[in-house]
């Protein structure tokens, strides 16, 4: 393989990196809605068409988690070894064949075992093309800007990611009562072809030299802001998972409205608090959003009316936003550029970590005490991630 020493790409200002970087925010949005179409209906519809319980609704919600976490060292290898072009073009495919497999669960005249099988087939492939799409995305966007906007980079990949499925959430719902589950399968299996065109203005990286630390070496030296990360995604794994059920425990209508909530909220915290993790350094930023979450999901937990759980949904989701990219600034500097592509798999690998462990744990609370407790969980679960992030190394320069 030719390798080519990295050239020096970072802009001159920040302006010219959001211009770099809005291509790619557009190319994961549309790639990415194959994550958020189902959402709002893929519980709904594992409980109420095919007839299993709450605890299997998790474990089919955790399961691309799961699936996904198992291959980040893949994807990272992927994307340090091949590119970061590559690694997005295979996991784009991989998200599309995902969709399909999720509309041949219904499209054939499956028994629910069988379906669920599909389903589970269907979230392990779209766990694989995730981890190559964002770890390569965010491999991408941070070599096309430099380290120094290494966080501004990480906010516009996840602008991306929660606008979709802010966005796919009540779009799912939509094509689910029109053309139904299968209308959406098939929708979600078209946006990532889409998003395969929009690649070809984009400039790839050359591979960078040097000598490269084993996956695990990576994730021994980030894993502390990983596990803060791991733990304050829990709550946000246990509202996607269950915000749907709980609306229709209450007999209220409008969960989507929820998720679109969450996505709104998170996307504008972003666009005007976006900057602060690279300007103020990121634990600081962590310990003002984790506490956001937690007051977050208390709302969600004792919310007594549909608009106050909305409320919730918005702060949760503002809280959230920047924890991502506040203790990933702090993890990506530890890291030189020819490991940058395993770093990023690593740290996103928590965000994983944090949704296996959501679905299940939240699966069987809400078997046990019903679903607003599932919101107390993943505040708890932020409590000890803010009890954790002040004990974090901090960084000081960019490599």
């Amino acid at each position: 393989m030719n390798r080519q020493t990295s050239t020096t790409m970072a802009p001159v200002s920040g302006g010219e990196a959001t211009r770099r970087l809005l291509p790619f925010a557009m190319m994961v949005f549309l790639g990415y809605l194959t994550v958020g179409l189902p959402l709002a209906v893929l519980p709904v519809h594992v409980h109420d068409r095919l007839g299993f319980g709450p605890v299997m609704v998790g474990w089919v919600m955790a399961s691309q988690s799961i699936a996904t976490l198992l291959t980040r060292q893949f994807g990272g290898v992927v994307t340090d070894t091949r590119g970061p072009r590559p690694a997005v073009l295979i996991g784009m495919l991989l998200c599309s064949l995902a969709a399909l497999v999720y509309g041949a669960s219904v499209w054939g005249d499956c028994s629910p075992e069988i379906a669920l099988v599909l389903l589970f087939v269907g979230r392990a492939v779209l766990g694989l093309g995730e981890s190559l799409l964002i770890t390569g995305a965010l491999t991408w966007c941070i070599g096309m800007v430099g380290p120094r906007y290494a966080g501004r980079a990480m906010v516009w990949v996840g602008i991306a990611m929660f606008g979709a499925i802010g966005g796919g959430a009540p779009l799912g719902s939509v094509l689910l009562k029109q053309g139904g589950f299968g209308a959406m399968a098939l929708a979600a299996a078209i946006l990532p072809l889409m998003a395969c065109l929009l690649m070809k203005g984009i400039e790839p990286l050359p591979l960078h030299c040097g000598r490269r630390l084993g996956f695990f070496k990576v994730v021994g030296l980030i894993w502390p802001y990983g596990t803060g990360l791991a733990l304050s995604t829990i709550g946000f794994g246990t509202m996607f998972a269950f915000l749907g059920l709980d609306y229709a425990g209450h007999h209220w209508t409008g969960a989507s409205l929820g998720l679109t909530s969450f996505g709104a909220s998170y996307v504008a915290a972003r666009l005007i608090f976006g900057g602060l993790p690279d300007q103020l350094g990121g634990l600081r930023v962590a310990q003002v959003t984790i506490p956001l979450q937690i007051v977050g999901l208390v709302i969600l937990w004792l919310a007594p009316h549909p608009w106050i759980a909305l409320a919730g949904c918005a702060i949760l989701g503002a809280g959230y936003s920047l924890t991502f990219p506040a203790l990933g600034v702090e993890a990506v500097r530890h890291l030189p550029p020819q490991n940058r592509g395993a770093a990023m798999g690593a740290y996103v690998a928590f965000v994983d970590i944090g949704l296996g462990l959501a679905g299940p744990l939240a699966g069987t609370v809400a078997d046990r005490v019903g679903y607003p407790p599932v919101f107390l969980l993943g505040a708890c679960a932020s409590a000890v991630a803010l009890a954790f992030v002040p004990r974090l190394p901090a960084t000081q320069e960019n490599i």
